[in-house]
């Protein structure tokens, strides 16, 4: 999962870069990458980090130029702790191509044997978004035959981009001299939206706030399989590039990656939100009489509304009970010290008097290794709750995500191979409630008609490109990276909270 921002403008682009990295922070904290262009040259700066420690002055002032891309990284793939893996990618032929990339390639062995043996192209990282600038350069290659670049010549690059490539894929590239290209996977599984300034500025971002933030108005989002060209001149060209494209978005970035106020393939995040507490009321009813329930407390952050609407509807108080530090630091190993364990409670604090001598309802947005959620049911008890309920807004998270989301291995994960039950007694709550499948598809799903089914892969277990195999996952699994922290800090609320 990352964040990825394009721009095409007749003014210098770096600042407008840089404001548009911070409202897609949410989406990666690894790294932070821009190029941007000055006639024929690139001008580069990336590193690990956050946004605000990356680029400081002297960085941005060394960023010139009216046309430029960056990204926020959150590793899913390949080498976590390499500063060469840091997006954005570059190679120099043809013309000179800088590439940012969401989402997960699940087809890389035979994309980086293809490569190697018959595109006589060298790969030098773990990166798939090496692999992918690739494949972009070589399928470029051959439909220019040296010829000045056209629109069409583009266009025909990314059909052979799509014949090729396997998996999610949301990408922002420029081509030196050129313009600017964005294009979407066949399934849009990973977001990609397109907005315009009144100055005549375009940018393609990830999330609609990002275009909103920075002044631009909405215009659409970007069709699944669909290219979008912004030539020098910014006359905007597009073409739908898939044989079969069909709109299947990652049904987890409602759930939970995405911020509450951006809007994603039609959709409000924030109504979505909504929704899902409307329906997962109607499970708590079915589990816990509501007369039993004194008091309905959100896990922060992306629950909240979900917990709003679900109090509303049972009409019970809604109170905030936790308290998130928003500024814990790593955990820095020096020579001679062991690992030490992050604790839950650095990150949250209870409360105690929402919680003293009451039957609580905690709701979170979803419950993935459990090992948080039980720590969390502990302090509410230790704060005093008499009874300590358990809702989820997501289903039972099952099964690994290979589209670009770090879920563990299934191994991992608490609701694999067990029962609610089974799950209930890990975590230690007195009722655990959780969305249903369908239910958590049809609230989301009516927002927008149009949408005929999502990836809901980590809760039904269904890879909607068709091509996933169990060895497929399996190898995704041994590929797939932790942060700097992950050796002390396994939790739910290691991942970033679009807050």
């Amino acid at each position: 999962m990352c964040g990825i921002v394009g721009v095409a403008s007749q003014s210098p682009v770096n600042q407008l870069i840089y404001d548009a990295l911070l409202l897609l922070q949410h989406r990666g904290q690894d790294a932070a990458g821009i190029v941007t262009q000055l006639g024929t040259k690139f001008y580069m700066h990336k590193a690990k980090g956050m946004v605000r420690d990356v680029f400081r002055t002297r960085n941005m002032r060394a960023l010139p130029g009216n046309i430029g891309l960056g990204q926020v990284r959150y590793p899913t793939a390949g080498n976590a702790f390499s500063e060469e893996e840091a997006q954005p990618f570059y190679v120099n032929a043809p013309f000179g191509i800088v590439l940012v990339h969401n989402g997960n390639l699940t087809n890389v062995p035979v994309l980086k044997e293809q490569l190697f043996n018959a595109d006589h192209r060298h790969i030098n990282t773990d990166s798939d978004t090496e692999v992918l600038i690739n494949v972009l350069a070589h399928e470029l290659e051959k439909t220019t035959r040296g010829l000045p670049l056209k629109a069409a010549d583009v266009f025909a690059a990314v059909r052979g981009v799509h014949a090729r490539v396997k998996g999610s894929y949301a990408v922002v590239a420029l081509i030196a001299g050129h313009g600017l290209l964005a294009f979407r996977d066949p399934f849009g599984i990973r977001p990609l939206c397109m907005g315009k300034s009144d100055d005549g500025t375009t940018m393609v971002a990830s999330e609609s706030v990002t275009l909103e933030g920075t002044g631009h108005h909405f215009v659409r989002n970007i069709a699944p399989g669909e290219a979008v060209f912004v030539d020098l001149q910014g006359q905007i060209h597009n073409e739908q590039c898939a044989a079969k494209a069909q709109l299947n978005p990652c049904i987890f970035e409602f759930v939970y990656l995405a911020r509450p106020d951006s809007e994603m393939d039609g959709i409000s995040v924030y109504q979505a939100r909504l929704n899902l507490g409307e329906t997962l009321a109607k499970r708590v009813i079915s589990t816990v009489p509501p007369d039993q329930i004194d008091v309905v407390i959100p896990i922060p952050e992306s629950s909240r509304p979900s917990a709003q609407q679900l109090a509303q509807l049972l009409g019970l108080p809604y109170r905030e009970g936790f308290v998130k530090n928003r500024y814990v630091g790593r955990t820095f190993i020096m020579p001679g010290q062991s690992v030490r364990k992050k604790s839950v409670r650095q990150k949250l604090n209870t409360i105690n008097s929402e919680f003293k001598g009451r039957n609580v309802l905690l709701v979170d947005d979803s419950i993935v290794r459990g090992t948080t959620s039980k720590e969390i049911v502990q302090m509410a008890r230790d704060a005093g709750a008499r009874k300590v309920y358990m809702a989820s807004a997501a289903p039972p998270v099952r099964y690994p995500n290979v589209y670009g989301i770090d879920m563990p291995t299934s191994e991992e994960l608490v609701a694999h191979g067990r029962t609610v039950e089974d799950i209930r007694q890990i975590i230690g709550c007195d009722a655990l409630i959780y969305q249903d499948v369908d239910a958590m598809k049809a609230a989301i799903g009516k927002l927008n008609p149009a949408i005929k089914d999502f990836d809901a892969s980590c809760f039904d277990g269904v890879y909607v490109t068709g091509d996933i195999s169990n060895d497929d996952v399996k190898r995704i699994n041994e590929n797939r990276v932790g942060t700097a922290d992950s050796e002390d800090d396994t939790s739910r609320l290691a991942l970033p909270n679009p807050s």
